[in-house]
């Protein structure tokens, strides 16, 4: 390795001088390499110098190389490389040096720590065990202070002991004599402190004659001149005393109370509280409230809520008159604020004075509710007698429900607000609660036969007076009737014709009723309570009521339709024309006829009005069930289940009402359908003569006028008709009528032109029952028209006929072959007889 100065030397003859202090702090290596090669690379803004040329021997430039300082970096950077081995070297020992004095601290620093260490370890023993030592010396400081608090107490009730034998042994003297007693008893000024005095007397003597009376130990000989009496003469004076202090402590609260002292009554007041809790105190003020001593209270009372129509003015022997419900109501809230203000006023004194307010104000109100409230309520709540009640028109029980359930909302109002100014521990709910429950014990059958009252009287109406625009219609219908033929007893002729057309059902009455009923239902909401079992048996009886109801009004409105259709079926036989009678008689017969088949086609709209009527109403009552009833009877179990049942059952009854109904309007429907078949069928429809005119490819007329009346009766059938029912009743009806149809034609004698016309008949039948969407009809229809062919095909084309398309309507197609004009000239026997073999 050179020496320091050989380095020294060999470093500024090479430009490079490095030391550590150039690598500490922020090292930068750019500056670094710029400060080592900055003198020998001169070279600003990266222009590169310009070559150099030398003179060469021969003469000619020669140019020196592009990068001659290279040897001089060379040299540079080989110094530099050597310095900073020898730094490093040099960081290397002081490096070295370093962590053997930091380890030496360390080892030093160690060492401190622990005897640091042990001293804390021995302090925190010392102040533990003077933390005990104070612990203990307090404890002991504490117990002397409880010895010495006991004996100071004891010293305190042993004085107060010798004071009140002292006193106990002066009420003892002689029963009755209370003249010999310390001036504590007498001084006016001091009556609190011998009110405490005298309890305590009192209660320590009762306690000694309940421990010594029945004792062995506590009895005494009896004569003997020396006995102790014990205490029971204390007691006797004891008793009259405090009795003396009380009334006299009474009177000066009365005295105080009326001249409105309440600071006088408010000290009264606190040493009575002393007596039995101040009871007596308590119930003198209440009783000597104006508002229930004063008679002038009560019949003011009377008169705020009924005004002058009180017994007093109504003359002997006439009936009471009656304020409505709205009136009394209101005249109800007034006198419940102006009893409110009162008790609120009452509530100031009581605060003032009492030093248990609570108590007395419960003591007052209770008093409140049981005279002046019953008082009232009595007065308004007059239980009406189920066997004589009053007309409806009078209000009838209506009236009397309404009023209690009215009366019972304001009377918990009252309540809430006198619970809201103090009621101690009384429940006035409750209280309030138990005035009604004379009331809510027979309240149920009340709304029933209310509601039954309110039925009858609208059934009357509906049924002695109906409409006027039925009057009109019925005399209508009476004026196009012609004189009924004398065919009869004189007496029947018009009688026939009066009842065909009956009040049609609405739907308004059943809204009535569901209000009525749904009015019920919140008065037995309210009055009932929140009690879920009782409050779905009650409503649920209501219910029951509204089913009845519009069960007994759809069912009436049904049996009367049916009643008009029996009744026009009577007369639609009655006046049937027959062949044994005169021309004069047959005309006037037919005419009746016609008015008698126009009865019956408006017994029959009416009818299927009133089904859909009758739809709607049962309609309107589901609803209210879904929407009212239903989530009352849910919480209890099986009451909706039960419910639905009896809807079920209740309107079973007017639906075989409807069907009886429906069945009826199908055979008057049939009927007439025939009638206007016999009557309008000519022989020549279907034998028409052979003069040469072109045939008539239109419907006969009993065929057009029997699908213009089906028409029209099926119309109203639609409309009162669900989709399920209107397909069973066409499909019966286009059944019947293809029956009625058989039979009809089989009464005539068919030529192949007459075929051709009946083709035509059968199509527009098949058109017409067609819309009725019944399969079954329109296969019989279709069979129909191809049976019609048989008029039609000539004779030898019957057996293929009957045998290939005719098959499963053997029977007819050989009746229809019998009705050809020509079975007889074609001898068409031999293939009838043919095809009933086969």
């Amino acid at each position: 390795m050179p020496s320091a100065s050989g380095g020294k030397r060999s470093a500024a003859k090479s430009g490079v001088s490095l030391s550590i202090k150039d690598f500490q702090g922020d090292f930068s290596f750019d500056a670094f390499f710029n400060n080592l090669v900055g003198d020998i690379l001169k070279v600003e803004d990266g222009e590169k110098p310009p070559p150099q040329e030398d003179a060469a021997s021969n003469g000619q430039k020669l140019v020196k190389p592009a990068f001659a300082e290279a040897n001089a970096l060379l040299a540079r950077f080989k110094e530099a490389r050597k310095q900073l081995l020898e730094l490093g070297l040099q960081a290397d020992a002081q490096l070295e040096k370093v962590k053997k004095e930091v380890s030496a601290e360390d080892i030093r620093h160690r060492t401190k720590l622990s005897e640091l260490e042990k001293g804390v370890h021995g302090l925190f023993d010392s102040f533990s065990k003077l933390d005990n030592r104070i612990s203990g010396v307090g404890q002991t400081a504490a117990r002397i202070g409880d010895h010495l608090q006991s004996a100071d107490a004891q010293r305190e009730t042993a004085t107060q002991t010798i004071e009140l034998i002292k006193y106990l042994m002066e009420f003892n003297t002689k029963s009755g004599d209370l003249m010999g007693l310390s001036p504590l008893f007498s001084d006016d000024n001091r009556v609190a402190e011998a009110a405490a005095i005298a309890q305590k007397l009192r209660a320590l003597a009762e306690e000694d004659i309940g421990g010594t009376g029945s004792g062995a130990t506590g009895t005494t000989v009896k004569g003997t001149a020396n006995a102790n009496p014990g205490l029971e003469v204390a007691v006797a004076n004891l008793q009259e005393y405090c009795n003396e202090l009380e009334n006299r402590l009474l009177d000066r609260f009365d005295a105080a109370s009326q001249k409105k002292e309440l600071s006088t009554m408010g000290e009264c007041a606190k040493i009575l509280s002393q007596f039995n809790r101040g009871a007596r105190a308590m119930q003198r003020y209440v009783a000597s409230r104006p508002m229930f001593l004063d008679v002038e209270v009560m019949n003011e009372d009377t008169r705020t809520v009924l005004g002058d129509q009180t017994t007093d003015t109504a003359a002997p022997g006439s009936p009471q008159p009656v304020a409505d419900t709205a009136t009394i109501i209101r005249g109800l809230g007034k006198l419940y604020k102006e009893i409110t203000d009162t008790v609120r006023r009452e509530s100031a004194t009581v605060s003032a004075v009492f030093p248990s307010p609570d108590a007395v104000m419960s003591i007052l109100v209770q008093r409140v509710m049981e005279q002046r409230v019953f008082a009232i309520l009595d007065k308004l709540l007059v239980k009406p007698n189920l066997a004589s009640t009053a007309l409806i028109e009078e209000g009838g029980l209506l009236q009397h429900l309404k009023l209690l359930a009215a009366t019972y909302e304001k009377t918990q109002a009252f309540a809430k607000d006198l619970r809201a100014l103090g009621c101690g521990e009384l429940d006035v709910e409750v209280l309030a609660e138990s005035l009604f429950t004379s009331h809510r014990d027979d309240y149920i059958e009340l709304e029933q036969a209310s509601l039954s009252q309110m039925f009858e009287a609208k059934v009357i109406i509906y049924f002695i007076s109906p409409p006027l625009y039925k009057f009109q219609q019925m005399a209508e219908v009476r004026a196009a009737l012609p004189p009924p033929p004398d065919i009869g007893p004189r007496g029947s002729k018009m009688a026939a014709f009066q009842n065909f057309s009956q009040p049609s059902l609405t739907t308004e009455v059943v809204t009535e009723f569901v209000r009525w009923n749904e009015e019920a239902v919140l008065r037995c909401s309210l009055l009932t309570g929140a009690q879920p079992g009782s409050l779905a048996s009650n409503v649920r009886a209501i219910f029951t009521c509204l089913l009845e109801q519009v069960n007994h009004y759809i069912t009436a409105a049904l049996e009367r339709g049916q009643d008009a259709l029996r009744e026009a079926a009577a007369l639609r036989e009655r006046f049937a024309i027959g062949t044994a009678v005169s021309r004069r008689v047959a005309a006037a017969a037919a005419s009746a006829a016609e008015a008698a088949a126009n009865a019956g086609e408006i017994s029959v709209s009416s009818f299927m009005t009133t089904v859909q009527r009758a739809t709607t109403n049962v309609a309107i009552v589901q609803q209210y069930f879904v929407n009212t009833i239903a989530r009352i009877l849910l919480p209890v179990d099986g009451a909706h289940a039960a419910c639905c049942e009896e809807i079920a059952t209740s309107m079973s009854h007017a639906e075989d009402a409807v069907l009886k109904g429906l069945q009826l309007c199908m055979d008057s429907m049939i009927a007439e359908a025939e009638r206007l078949l016999a009557l309008e069928q000519k022989v020549h429809d279907y034998q028409p003569s052979d003069d040469g005119s072109l045939p008539d490819h239109r419907p006969t007329n009993a065929c057009t006028r029997v699908v213009a009346f089906l028409s029209r009766m099926l119309d109203s059938t639609n409309t009162a008709l669900d989709v399920s029912n209107r397909q069973v009743f066409v499909t019966e009806l286009g059944c019947r009528l293809y029956k009625s149809l058989i039979t009809h034609w089989q009464r005539f004698t068919f030529s192949p032109s007459g075929g051709l016309r009946l083709k035509r008949d059968v199509t527009e039948f098949a058109e017409f029952v067609r819309s009725f969407k019944a399969p079954t009809v329109d296969e019989k229809f279709e069979l129909l028209g191809t049976m019609v062919n048989i008029f039609i095909v000539a004779p030898e084309s019957l057996k293929t006929l009957v045998d290939g398309s005719l098959r499963n309507a053997s029977k007819d197609a050989i009746r229809f072959i019998q009705l050809r004009e020509d079975y007889k000239s074609a001898k068409l026997s031999n293939i009838v007889n043919q095809l009933a073999i086969s």
